[in-house]
């Protein structure tokens, strides 16, 4: 049975869809059939894999609210092993939806299982938000990535978050655990990126992943191409990066890099 990794942070700008579509494509690379979920209403990891959200016709929302399987809203991408279920902008109203319901924390869970088998892993991209979404993708999964940007505001909210977390653990997945924290948006150059890497690992220690993201311009550029990092130029930083990010997930899972 395959391995759900949410990777979710409620402050937005830090790295949440580049890590979700980047890494995703970096563990397909390895050659293990990998599933990413785009959980985000803004539909940026469906985008980034060269869909257009207004053009789905089934999407995670459908999923989530009974209206699809999810077998029918899986779409190929272009990266050998790596498919997706996309999102689009209803999926804002499925929170709506499901306030009524039973057990409206699991419908994610529930509508995983029948694939959850049929994946190595599944990366789920989360809004960057503590909703009902995002609660659902957390309950639905094994565990959580965090991505932290190498800024001034680098910690703030991460305590919320973490809070968040426990209460997720103690009510609705206690087999949930943090995968990581994962330090984004690196420049050696500047002083307060190296500050932030020094205050984030003091605080957090084997908690944080010892692959850092750089920032990288053939990261920005590949979503406009709807293509990760590793298919836009494998041999720039970002698309490295990832690869050894997804090579530490592979070993700290204990499985083997197959390339």
């Amino acid at each position: 049975m395959g391995k759900t990794i949410a990777i979710a942070n409620q402050k937005g700008g830090v790295g949440k869809t580049t890590t979700a579509i980047n890494l995703a494509a970096s563990l397909a690379a390895f050659e293990f059939k990998t599933l990413l979920i785009d959980a985000d209403p803004q539909a940026n990891s469906t985008s980034g894999l060269g869909f257009n959200p207004k053009e789905v016709k089934n999407s995670i929302y459908e999923c989530m609210v009974g209206l699809s399987s999810v077998q029918d809203s899986i779409l190929p991408t272009e990266v050998p092993f790596l498919d997706i279920i996309p999102s689009h902008i209803d999926l804002v109203g499925a929170e709506i939806e499901m306030i009524n319901l039973n057990n409206r924390e699991r419908k994610m869970k529930e509508a995983l299982e029948v694939v959850k088998d049929q994946y190595d892993f599944i990366i789920m991209d989360c809004s960057p938000s503590l909703g009902l979404i995002t609660i659902n993708s957390l309950t639905a999964a094994d565990s959580i990535i965090i991505p932290v940007q190498c800024e001034y505001y680098a910690l703030e909210g991460l305590g919320k978050l973490l809070n968040t977390i426990k209460i997720i653990q103690s009510r609705l997945n206690t087999s949930l655990v943090i995968e990581g924290i994962l330090l984004t948006m690196y420049d050696l150059r500047l002083r307060l990126s190296n500050q932030v890497v020094n205050e984030v690992n003091s605080h957090f220690k084997n908690m944080v992943f010892e692959t850092i993201i750089p920032r990288n311009i053939r990261l920005s550029e590949s979503p406009s191409f709807g293509v990760p990092a590793i298919l836009h130029d494998a041999d720039s930083k970002g698309a490295i990066s990832y690869l050894n990010l997804a090579k530490e997930i592979i070993r700290k899972n204990g499985l083997l890099v197959t390339i």
